[in-house]
């Protein structure tokens, strides 16, 4: 998993609250095991006219011109911005794949569902809570005719950009992880070397298990 320390990029508002995991990823486009190639099906029936299927050409689709991710302001945006119970639904990791495929690293909501909070840190994503006041603040600015620009430094917990200023919380554990890039089997492989140990010794003592 990639390091994670500094982000500066575009926020993309998306002002709906109880997005869930199909809304974010369709159920259709979990075929694939791998992390990668979720990134143009990324909120696809809000984003594009017609019905998504695996396969087809992106680039040839129709673009729904309301939603956020098609507005030219937001080319590129690498935090996103959205209200309360992000990510509920079901626990399809393929959800923060397919953020993480777009181009998002950092996520800013009042409150997000449990299970994809979790699986957010697990692959790369920063998801940052906030209290309401300061994403209404956020998405007012964000919405205007000039796209906000924010820079979010995890080893500060800090958020800045144009006039902003802003503190967030997070587990001093999965702030160590973002920061080493440890995902679980990162965390996993820094006991290589007692597991080998213990493998080696139970070989010895139940060969038997081994045949």
């Amino acid at each position: 998993m990639e390091p994670f320390s500094i982000v500066t990029g575009v926020v993309a508002p998306l002002d709906r609250a109880n997005v869930d995991t199909d809304a974010i990823i369709p159920k259709q486009f979990l075929k694939s095991t791998k992390r990668t190639g979720f990134g143009p099906n990324l909120f696809d029936e809000w984003r594009y006219l017609d019905h998504g299927e695996p396969g087809m050409d992106n680039s040839q689709r129709p673009l729904n011109p309301d939603f956020v991710l098609n507005d030219p302001r937001y080319r590129d945006a690498r935090i996103l911005l959205a209200r309360d119970n992000f990510g509920c639904g079901s626990s399809r990791e393929h959800a923060p794949w397919a953020l993480y495929d777009y181009g998002f690293r950092v996520l800013i909501a009042p409150s997000f569902a449990d299970i994809f909070f979790n699986n957010s840190f697990k692959n790369g994503l920063l998801p940052i809570v906030l209290p309401e006041e300061q994403v209404d603040e956020l998405f007012a600015r964000a919405s205007g005719p000039q796209a906000l620009e924010l820079r979010v430094d995890l080893p500060e917990q800090r958020i800045q950009g144009d006039g902003i200023d802003l503190r967030f919380e997070i587990d001093p554990f999965r702030k160590h992880c973002l920061l080493e890039g440890l995902d679980d089997i990162g965390l996993t492989l820094q006991h290589v070397d007692d597991i080998r140990a213990y493998e080696e010794r139970r070989r010895r003592e139940a060969p038997w298990l081994f045949e």
